[in-house]
């Protein structure tokens, strides 16, 4: 049956597409001139502090990262959201940086550039170990990145770091930035949410927290800057830093389930749009 059918229709030039989706020339007619066009010079970039540099490295980002000083030693609490513009890339991004097995770096700003410099830095603290035999302490270490990062002032990096250990003198706590700026302090909060935890930690901190109650306002600070912060979010991940070294309490906290147990001490119910308190 199928040879009597007569499928010379195909053949027709007015088979097919619409005459309103036909090209109005020649595909290859049309490739041929954007080959044969001139190709515009290409400025040289001029590179740092000018128009250009401010243009390509206007990032969009936001975190929240924080880290304070307590009497059981330091402990840090970072959220995981990384976001592109509007967007949000990713739930589960690791924003601690263990640099060494008493020396942690925190993650806010271009995570490209955060993840980069802060390895460099476990790398060149490697090398004075070996060949000085001993480990730099916290604030030789934070002293080390801020003069890296210093030399590339202007260029565009997006770096703001605390460096937090354990030496010879005890806890050290360092916030560093991409000028090179290095403060010394007991108590740091980068990012975008930071005004919330801030508002947070000045709230509820005391020097002689047991390590629980430290735990609790790290999670608390963080939960709270993932619920009014649009750059924030994600899960909740805790770190110790104590004589020992450091030590890794919570991996990763959803900050949704935080929200749920806050909300049920409330007596609040969410079903669907509707909320109800419980009598």
């Amino acid at each position: 049956m199928a040879a009597d059918i007569d499928f010379s229709f195909l053949d027709d030039p007015e088979f097919g597409l619409p005459s309103y989706f036909k090209p109005k020339q020649d595909p290859m007619e049309e490739f041929n001139t954007l080959l044969t066009q001139e190709v515009p010079p290409i400025r040289e970039f001029s590179g740092k502090d000018s128009e250009e540099a401010k243009k390509l490295f206007k990032f969009a980002k936001g975190t929240t990262t924080l880290a304070f000083v307590f009497q059981g030693g330091i402990l840090i609490a970072v959220d995981a959201r990384a976001t592109m513009g509007s967007f949000i890339g990713s739930q589960k991004v690791k924003k601690v940086i263990e640099i060494n097995d008493y020396l942690l770096g925190t993650m806010a700003g271009g995570a490209a550039d955060c993840y980069y410099w802060e390895n460099n830095l476990a790398r060149v603290c490697k090398l004075y170990e070996l060949k000085n035999g001993e480990r730099p302490n916290v604030g030789g270490a934070a002293q080390i990145l801020s003069q890296m990062l210093g030399q590339y002032r202007g260029y565009g990096l997006s770096v703001g770091t605390m460096i937090a250990g354990w030496d010879h003198k005890g806890p050290g706590l360092y916030f560093v930035d991409n000028d090179g700026m290095c403060l010394k302090g007991n108590r740091f909060s980068v990012g975008s949410g930071s005004i919330f935890a801030y508002g947070v930690l000045d709230s509820h901190y005391r020097w002689d927290m047991t390590l629980d109650e430290a735990v609790e306002l790290g999670r608390r600070a963080i939960y709270h800057a993932g619920h009014r912060d649009a750059m924030s979010g994600g899960v909740v991940r805790i770190y110790h830093v104590h004589a020992g070294g450091w030590t890794n309490i919570i991996q990763a906290e959803d900050l949704m389930n935080i929200h749920r147990q806050r909300d049920a001490e409330k007596g609040i119910e969410f079903l669907d749009d509707e909320v109800t308190f419980n009598s």
